[in-house]
């Protein structure tokens, strides 16, 4: 069954430098990383490099000044290759180019955003209060079944609680139109919060191994819920969640910004 996440997943925005309020001191300009068939290749290359590497997953350790410059090196022969033999005329070639400065321009404008408008801790604090109080104090370890029909359900109830009963799991796997069948019904340690109401509601007024007693209707069927376990939950302390509220709220920040430049642009 899809559950409606409490922390989202989370937008990383830090290829680029926020623009700072004030010009910084001009700094010396650093010598060129490597001059290759007599074009300088310029030292903050280096950083570019570095960066892709490590947002691919790259050893830092494995990242060398020699390693970088090497690269760089490769990189710029390439290219004037490339140029030679007139590659750098090709349409297909030139649109690639032309779309990579437009992404580049687009996350120095976020990043920008971003640095402009900071996320002052008492604004984290303060979610992260709301969203361990929407938590709530319990975790459940529950299965389900999902049906079509409220008859079907019905039906499904009487034979796993009376007579010969017949094993919960089994008839996940046979009946249950939900992604948890194969896994006969098993939903693993859920947050009331995070289920749709209808559903939510249920499981909490059930007890340890117990099955619901009536169908429980949700937008996405009938369901057969049982509570297999309960406890406490341990929620993340603040230091812990810290970085993801940010993420999440700089994410909303950034919807916000970008339905303000669409609300005034003209799209044809």
């Amino acid at each position: 069954m899809k559950k409606i996440l409490l922390l989202s997943a989370l937008l990383s925005c830090n290829v680029l430098a926020a623009e700072p309020s004030a010009p910084p001191a001009q700094a010396p300009a650093k010598p060129p990383i490597a001059v290759v068939n007599g074009v300088a290749v310029p030292a903050v290359y280096a950083n570019f490099v570095r960066q892709g590497r490590l947002s691919r997953g790259a050893n830092p350790e494995a990242l060398t000044e020699e390693s970088i410059r090497d690269a760089l090196i490769t990189v710029e022969l390439l290219s004037q290759e490339a140029a030679h033999k007139g590659l750098d005329k090709n349409a297909l070639v030139m649109a690639a180019l032309e779309y990579q400065r437009k992404d580049i321009l687009a996350q120095a404008a976020i990043d920008q955003y971003l640095g402009r408008n900071p996320i002052g801790e008492e604004v984290v604090k303060a979610e992260y209060d709301k969203a361990k109080v929407q938590a709530g104090g319990d975790e459940y370890r529950v299965r389900h079944i999902l049906v079509g029909s409220e008859k079907e359900a019905k039906d499904l109830i009487t034979r796993l609680t009376t007579g010969k009963k017949t094993k919960f799991e089994d008839e996940a796997k046979k009946l249950s139109k939900d992604a948890s069948a194969d896994n006969g019904g098993d939903l693993g340690w859920v947050l009331p919060a995070n289920l749709v109401p209808e559903f939510a509601n249920a499981m909490t007024k059930l007890k340890k191994g117990q099955i619901s007693r009536a169908p429980v209707k949700t937008q996405f069927g009938w369901h057969v819920i049982r509570l297999d376990d309960m406890r406490t939950l341990d929620f993340p302390t603040f230091d812990k969640l810290k970085g993801q509220i940010v993420r999440q709220m700089q994410q909303q920040q950034l919807r916000r910004f970008v339905q303000e430049l669409r609300a005034t642009a003209k799209v044809e």
